[in-house]
C-alpha cells in the first residue's frame, strides 16, 4: 500500500509540472500573462528606486575651489531636484499605466525594440530630471521586458527542478521497491513542498512569485529540493545507508528506538 502511495505521489507530481513546463514554451506569454499582478508591481517598485536614484552630480575639484558657494548652490539644487523628484513620483503612477498598457499588447511593436536592446535600454541612466518622463517611459517599457524574461526563466527552474525531483522518486520505487520506508521521507517532503508552493500560487499568487524572483528564497528553494535529489540519490545508489542515520537519528531524538536498515 505504501508503495503505491510512494508511486502516486511520483506520478501525481511529474504529471502537475511536466506540463506546466512545456506550455511555456508552447505559449511563451503564459507567465507573462499568470504574473500580471506580480510584474507591475515588480516595474512600480523598481521605478521609484530608479528616482530615488537621481543625485546632484558631485565635482569635488569645482566645490574645493568655490568653497561656501559651492555648498549654497548645491543645497539650491538639491532642494530643486527632491521638487522634481516628488513631482515625478506623483506623474509616474500615470506614466506607468500608460507603458505598461502599451507594451502589454503582444503586436506592439515596442516589444521587439525593448527584446533587440534590452542589456542597452537598463544601462541608459535617467540624467536630467527635466527629461526624466521620457525617460521613465522608456526605462518602465525596458524593466517591464526585463522582468518578464527573468521570471520566465526562474518559473521554468522551477518546473524542471520539481518535474526532475518527482521523476526520480516515481523511478526509483520501481527499481528499489524494497527501500519503501526510505522513499516515505523524500516523498513527504516533496508533497509537502507541493502543497505550499500550490497554495501559494491560488490563493497569494504575489508571494508565489516572490518566492521564485527573489534570489535568497529561491536559493533556498534550490537547496530544498537538492536536499530531496540527495536522499534519492543514496537510497538509488548507496542502498539508503545516510537516510537510514537521518531517520534512526531523529527517530532516537523523540525517545523512539531506530528501526530502519539499509535496503
Amino acid at each position: 500500500m505504501r508503495i503505491h502511495t510512494l508511486r502516486g505521489f511520483g506520478f501525481l507530481g511529474v504529471m502537475l509540472f511536466l506540463p506546466l513546463f512545456i506550455f511555456t514554451f508552447a505559449d511563451p506569454h503564459l507567465i507573462e500573462k499568470s504574473g500580471k499582478t506580480f510584474i507591475e508591481w515588480k516595474v512600480k517598485q523598481e521605478a521609484i528606486g530608479k528616482i530615488d536614484s537621481i543625485a546632484v552630480p558631485q565635482n569635488t575639484s569645482l566645490e574645493k575651489l568655490l568653497g561656501q558657494r559651492a555648498a549654497e548652490l548645491h543645497k539650491k539644487a538639491d532642494a530643486r531636484l527632491s521638487f522634481l523628484k516628488q513631482q515625478l513620483k506623483e506623474d509616474a503612477p500615470a506614466i506607468i499605466a500608460e507603458q505598461l498598457a502599451q507594451i502589454r499588447n503582444l503586436d506592439c511593436e515596442c516589444r521587439q525594440k525593448w527584446e533587440n536592446a534590452l542589456t542597452n535600454a537598463l544601462l541608459s541612466r535617467i540624467g536630467s530630471a527635466e527629461e526624466a518622463k521620457t525617460q521613465l517611459a522608456e526605462f518602465t517599457q525596458a524593466k517591464y521586458m526585463d522582468i518578464v524574461r527573468k521570471l520566465t526563466l526562474d518559473v521554468r527552474i522551477f518546473l524542471a527542478a520539481n518535474t526532475l525531483v518527482f521523476l526520480l522518486l516515481f523511478s526509483v520505487s520501481f527499481f528499489k521497491p524494497a527501500a519503501v520506508s526510505h522513499l516515505f521521507l523524500p516523498g513527504v517532503l516533496l508533497v509537502l513542498s507541493t502543497a505550499m508552493c500550490s497554495y501559494f500560487y491560488l490563493f497569494q499568487q504575489n508571494w508565489f512569485y516572490t518566492i521564485i524572483y527573489n534570489d535568497y528564497t529561491g536559493f533556498g528553494y534550490v537547496f530544498y529540493l537538492l536536499l530531496i535529489f540527495t536522499i534519492l540519490c543514496d537510497i538509488a545508489f548507496n542502498k539508503g545507508r545516510v537516510t537510514t542515520e537521518i531517520v534512526n537519528g531523529f527517530l532516537s531524538a523523540i525517545g523512539q528506538a531506530g528501526v530502519l536498515v539499509p535496503c
